[in-house]
């Protein structure tokens, strides 16, 4: 594989960096802090100060290679002092310049371009150069600045140079300790000595140092230096402070046949020309074959022969298509009115939009949430949509896990296999440490890993749904991990959570008659176990709602199960007041559950006659939080003795000091610890007493 330069296609995204990256960090306050730092730092606005090394390097026809000004960007001006080197990228014009007459120069740019061109591959590679034999002079000391090729400098970043101050960069230190370049110190730090034996971690302190060795800013700290480095290059004629970004504008060209067509017309007399909106969409030929020969579509001429729209001679269509990112980053718009002939998008968007709530995985954290914001923005501009950002809410889930089984062959790879086809080995505690294949006994090794097809560990949910029903398999997804977090696929569970599914249906139905049978609620006439059991169901009715709010639902299970079990421990007495109280909670713990589990609700809805009153299920109003329900006449305090816990006591909702104080020392329990008239009793209301004895 080599890297070419080729023509494409680009958006404009780096128009809208300020934006893009002033919303993510003040207007998006739903969304995961992770993930929008993660944008932030990919957008990666930098202020630093763009200056260039004067050079009078010419090509072979004489002209000064970039006008004789080789221009770098640096976020630590206040080193400039110290530069000992400059490094431009392979692909650079001084880098093909010297290339042309220095064959071993121009077989290391060759090496080059076989890596990658990201920075994440870039920070891997080990860090090489090769010398140009070019000089360059450096603006403020009139010295001579050595020129070198480097491995680790991105052409796509800034001008594709940057200044070599070893002293101060880490990475600049490796390299000139590999080249022995020299390496001088413009930084100090007090208290600190310096030395070129070993890179330390202060050397690139900008907070604590001051500038030494720098002629006329010595003793400077790191803004003042910046500020008068910048102003006299600024005099100069050859600086000057600047914002850059590591953002880049989006490349949209895709050599391949499946995509969205680019919609332009080469032609020879008019060059690129747009396709008429009257002949749009471009459509493709669908009886293409990728054979690996490359893009098929340059064998169409039914497809790529058109007449120019301009001058009418004969013209070719573009075959490169489009990202397909360009799609998923405007598709939701589209759903808002998608029956629309007219328009691309048209009043749905403004009644939908912004989508409250998004949920996808962290892997598309930036690319495709980030290309979304951006294509609102533009679409904003262009007058389609009136929002700003698509997604006010977002959640990024977790991955499920599941263990799977395999053995490395001899060529490193992995062979996986089915559990099925495994006699599993497990250790003291339970715990699965591997296995033997089943059809020759070979050994196998177990990881738990991210379930996948590929690795025959996943888990067909229609099994599920044909041994368990939907309501299991929903149930237990949810109840396994918060969404957000990895989730263990456990069989076990699975289990537990069908035991649940019929354990409420089998207290449903046993309250069936109860029911039926219950008439209005006199909330004022009910019992002391009456009124635990609306308290209890009210109070996990609270934390349901806010736990759906902030979407775990996993707690939303644990309440359910908490609320079941109160139903079912409750000691009621079998009277008109105890069936009201029943069909109300009842009532309430099936629209908590619905949502997690709708078939079961939906049926039991029905068949217990609550749909007479409320109409189905999905139609009944949500039920709210009596708050007199919540009211106690007692309530019950932890009793301490010298810090330690040593009882509870009950005590009237009203009661007094003094009443808390003779109850907690009246407690059998904490009489134990006590000896005498204690030194001090402490009543913290409605919380504890601390006694100090």
């Amino acid at each position: 594989m080599e890297k070419r330069e080729i023509p494409g296609y680009y958006l404009n995204i780096t128009a809208y960096a300020e934006e893009l990256l002033d919303h993510v960090v003040n207007k998006l306050p739903g969304w995961p802090e992770r993930v929008r730092l993660m944008q932030e730092n990919w957008i990666g606005k930098s202020e630093g100060v763009r200056f260039a090394f004067p050079h009078d390097i010419a090509d072979a026809s004489g002209q000064l290679i970039q006008d004789g000004k080789l221009f770098v960007f640096t976020t630590r001006a206040d080193t400039i002092m110290g530069v000992t080197f400059c490094a431009v990228a392979p692909e650079h014009p001084l880098a093909s310049h010297a290339a042309a007459s220095t064959p071993k120069l121009a077989a290391f740019i060759e090496e080059c371009k076989k890596g990658g061109t990201t920075e994440a591959e870039l920070a891997l590679r080990e860090k090489e150069g090769m010398p140009t034999g070019l000089f360059v002079t450096h603006p403020l000391t009139g010295d001579k600045v050595e020129v070198w090729v480097g491995n680790y400098v991105l052409m796509s970043y800034g001008d594709g140079a940057v200044m070599g101050v070893p002293a101060h960069d880490e990475r600049d230190f490796a390299f000139a300790k590999k080249y022995n370049l020299p390496i001088k110190q413009v930084v100090a730090v007090e208290g600190e000595t310096y030395s070129t034996d070993a890179w330390q971690e202060w050397y690139g302190d900008k907070q604590r140092g001051v500038t030494v060795n720098s002629g006329a800013y010595d003793g400077l700290n790191y803004k003042a230096a910046v500020d008068k480095i910048a102003a006299d290059l600024a005099t100069k004629g050859n600086g000057e402070k600047k914002t850059t970004w590591r953002l880049r504008d989006w490349g949209i060209s895709r050599q391949r046949y499946w995509g969205t067509p680019i919609p332009i017309i080469h032609c020879e007399a008019c060059g690129a020309v747009p396709v008429p909106e009257k002949d749009l969409p471009v459509v493709l030929p669908q009886d293409c074959v990728p054979d690996g020969s490359g893009n098929p579509l340059n064998k169409r001429e039914d497809f790529l022969n058109v007449a120019c729209p301009c001058c009418g001679k004969p013209a070719r269509r573009e075959t490169d298509t489009m990202d397909t990112f360009v799609d998923s980053s405007w598709y939701f718009m589209r759903y808002c009115d998608a029956k629309n002939s007219d328009q691309m998008v048209a009043g749905g968007a403004d009644y939908w939009m912004p989508m409250d709530q998004y949920i996808g995985g962290i892997e598309h954290a930036i690319l495709h949430l980030l290309y979304a914001r951006f294509w609102t923005k533009v679409m904003r501009d262009l007058g389609l949509v009136k929002i700003e950002e698509p997604f006010t809410n977002l959640l990024t889930q977790g991955m499920v896990l599941k263990g799977a089984f395999f053995h490395k062959p001899a060529d490193a790879g992995k062979n996986y296999y089915w559990e099925h086809e495994v006699d599993v080995i497990t250790n003291e505690q339970g715990q699965i440490i591997g296995g033997k294949l089943k059809a020759d006994g070979t050994p196998v090794e177990y990881e738990m890993t991210t379930m996948s097809k590929s690795k025959n560990n996943g888990v067909d949910p229609q099994e599920l749904i044909d041994q368990y029903g939907a309501d299991t398999a929903r149930l237990f997804v949810m109840f396994a991990s918060p969404p957000e977090q990895t989730l263990e696929w456990n069989d076990a569970g699975v289990e537990g959570a069908h035991r649940f599914i019929k354990r409420v249906w089998a207290y449903a139905h046993a309250q069936s008659a109860r029911v039926a049978a219950a008439g209005a609620l006199d909330a004022g006439a009910l019992n002391d176990a009456q009124k635990t059991l609306r308290r209890e169901a009210y109070k996990i009715l609270q934390q349901a709602e806010h736990d759906y709010k902030r979407l775990q639902y996993n707690t939303v299970v644990s309440a359910c199960m908490k609320m079941l079990n109160t139903m079912e421990s409750a000691k009621l007495d079998d009277t008109p007041a105890s069936n009201a109280v029943i069909a109300e909670v009842l009532a309430i713990f099936l629209r908590i559950l619905n949502p997690v589990a709708p078939h079961v609700t939906h049926v039991l809805w029905s068949e217990l006659g609550y749909s007479k009153s409320f109409g189905d299920i999905l139609d009944a109003p949500w039920p709210q939080v009596d708050a007199a329900a919540l009211e106690q006449s007692e309530i019950e305090l932890m009793v301490q003795v010298n810090g330690k816990l040593r009882g509870s006591v009950k005590v009237a909702k009203n009661a007094d000091k003094m009443a808390i104080e003779a109850a907690a020392l009246a407690n059998e329990n904490v009489q134990k610890y006590v000896e005498g008239a204690p030194k001090k009793v402490i009543v913290v209301p409605g919380k504890l007493v601390n006694i100090v004895a």
